[in-house]
């Protein structure tokens, strides 16, 4: 028996990276998933499926697109049942370049807002309706250590995730007499496969290891104990709290 057996969880940027580690971390404890990515995430949930014998699909959403979202969130209620779980992953972090300010573009910094602070908006605009059906619910935003101690030539990115904490706030606030808890996930610098592919992040490896009580490199399994938790029933009295994963590195 899993923690989460039966419940229907939605994760944003499923396919891939961080997001299908989340989804498989959720699916082994009993979860049917449902993935939004921008990418095709047929294979990631053909194989947890097959892997943890749950019901698993995928849609490709454009997060920051509010009629998508509207669409996506109709279609996996219809085809999976009602979300009691919604991981708010989908974001830009290991593709952005490092750029300082007088060099960054406007316009990316619009995009990295659109898809990073827009994209859980929407998606938890048109999931609690679901939820607050249901008189429950759990949505984790992935937020970053980095939103708590600033980071330079990331602007952008560390601004949208200090935002996303202020957004878990106030949904704890408005949706809490529904039932529906809301958490912030903060990882540190987590090694993972989209990281990988972009290590222009990793010549920051040693600076933020030493900042750990636990100096060692994060991996994506350092974070699922958490993810679990939050979306387990072990959290039903916890909301509006960040929960940092980082080794030690923030002091929330």
């Amino acid at each position: 028996m899993g923690q989460l057996d039966g419940a229907v969880a939605v994760v944003t940027g499923g396919a891939y990276s961080l997001g299908r580690a989340f989804a498989e971390a959720l699916a082994a404890e009993g979860a049917h998933i449902a993935i939004a990515d921008i990418r095709d995430g047929t294979e990631a949930a053909t194989a947890i499926a097959n892997s943890a014998g749950v019901r698993a699909e995928s849609w490709q959403v454009d997060v920051s697109d509010e009629d998508a979202v509207r669409r996506f969130a109709g279609d996996a209620t219809e085809r999976l049942g009602p979300a009691t779980i919604l991981v708010n992953n989908a974001a830009l972090f290991a593709e952005l370049p490092r750029l300082t300010l007088e060099a960054y573009p406007a316009d990316l910094w619009d995009k990295v807002m659109a898809i990073n602070v827009k994209g859980p908006f929407l998606m938890a605009k048109h999931f609690a309706p679901v939820m607050r059906k249901a008189s429950r619910g759990k949505i984790i935003n992935i937020g970053s250590g980095t939103a708590y101690k600033g980071m330079p030539e990331l602007s952008a990115y560390v601004t949208s995730k200090a935002a996303v904490a202020g957004l878990t706030r106030c949904l704890a606030r408005e949706l809490g007499a529904d039932g529906i808890c809301v958490n912030t996930l903060a990882p540190g610098l987590i090694e993972s496969p989209s990281v990988k592919e972009h290590p222009h992040h990793l010549g920051f490896t040693e600076r933020v290891v030493a900042s750990r009580s636990i100096q060692r490199s994060g991996v994506p399994q350092d974070l699922l104990g958490a993810l679990v938790f939050l979306a387990s029933p072990a959290s039903d009295f916890v909301t509006g709290q960040t929960l940092a994963v980082d080794g030690g590195s923030v002091n929330l």
